[in-house]
């Protein structure tokens, strides 16, 4: 955030996982919220996520190359209009992997999953594992829009010990190795701190994997 009398350290919240804030310039987060605008439009569009028992997720997703759903991928949208899955783009691959040689100095793997979540004000994200891939390769985290808390747990449990960490738009969030399978959420988003160049009102989160597919 401009004006800050301190800038915001790299910070490794535990081994593996990497915050980098201000990782996307404004250019980049503007191409990118475009790029998710295009995505989020039918056929295979952006979509209320229904989980087994009934309910659904308040954060709305939509995804490429793969879609996901609970809890697997599909070549289709199963659990919506049953469209095929739009493509994963090249481009995206290649961000994240620079995404994860800046984060952990280490050359990216061949992302083919993208994981796209759209939170209004008042939507969270439970504590969860991104265990559905036949991949350990890192996971990567970009943020735009409204700066959200986000909870980074253990691995064992979704309860305590966990570090809150507070993600503002162009902020990257890189977890593998020890930390892959670790429980993480989003227990609240600040409504109306999106950048206001950016145009943007809620958040997005872009969430690359490996699908092991």
């Amino acid at each position: 955030m401009e004006g800050e009398l301190f800038p915001r350290p790299r910070t490794e919240v535990s081994p593996g996982a990497v915050h980098l804030p201000d990782w996307l310039d404004d250019g980049r987060q503007s191409e990118l919220l475009e790029a998710c605008r295009e995505w989020a439009r039918p056929p295979a569009g952006l979509r209320t996520v229904r989980v087994p028992g009934g309910g659904t997720m308040s954060a709305r997703q939509v995804c490429l190359g793969h879609h996901w759903y609970p809890y697997g991928y599909a070549p289709t949208v199963v659990d919506g209009d049953g469209a095929p899955v739009k493509p994963f783009p090249e481009w995206l691959g290649e961000l994240g992997r620079r995404a994860v040689a800046d984060a952990l100095g280490a050359p990216g793997p061949p992302y083919d999953i993208a994981l796209i979540n759209f939170y209004d004000g008042d939507a969270r994200m439970g504590m969860h594992r991104d265990s559905d891939e036949r991949s350990d390769a890192p996971v990567v985290s970009l943020s735009l829009g409204d700066t959200c808390v986000f909870r980074f747990g253990n691995t064992e449990t979704r309860a305590r010990p966990y570090t809150d960490v507070e993600l503002r738009s162009g902020d990257l969030f890189v977890f593998g190795g020890p930390s892959r399978l670790a429980y993480h959420g989003v227990p609240r988003v600040y409504a109306g701190t999106a950048p206001p160049q950016l145009g943007l009102s809620g958040r997005l989160n872009i969430t690359l994997r490996v699908s092991g597919l």
